[in-house]
């Protein structure tokens, strides 16, 4: 499933967020209080939703964090897994960017599967 989950304590910026999306990319978004990692697709939270999930993240290459420029929040994200990060008054666009290129992260095989030229998956029979 396409979706994008939306876990924003700001509904202002939740709500303008999701009218972008809406318009720009047209997947199924989700305004939610607490994503639900099992679930695929993107996942956009701010502090407050990242403190509510486990230490622990299922594909932290999907999220997208909307957060304050401050070292201890940047660490957080850091050990967590957390490649994609927002701060708080940069331009929504600048969001956009990030959830699809979060996206195209999300469409690619988690990195386990071996692809490379030395791996089954990267020979191709002539």
């Amino acid at each position: 499933m396409n979706t994008i989950q939306l876990a924003i304590s700001n509904t202002a910026y939740a709500t303008a967020l999701r009218e972008l999306l809406m318009r720009s990319v047209e997947p199924e978004v989700w305004v939610v209080e607490i994503p639900d990692m099992n679930l695929e697709g993107v996942v956009v939270l701010d502090t407050r939703a990242l403190n509510c999930l486990p230490s622990t993240l299922i594909r932290p290459e999907r999220i997208v964090l909307i957060t304050q420029n401050e070292p201890h929040l940047l660490a957080k994200a850091w050990e967590a897994g957390i490649t994609s990060v927002v701060f708080e008054n940069e331009p929504i666009s600048t969001a956009l960017l990030a959830i699809m290129a979060a996206r195209l992260r999300a469409s690619k095989p988690s990195r386990g599967v071996a692809t490379g030229p030395g791996s089954e998956a990267g020979r191709h029979k002539f």
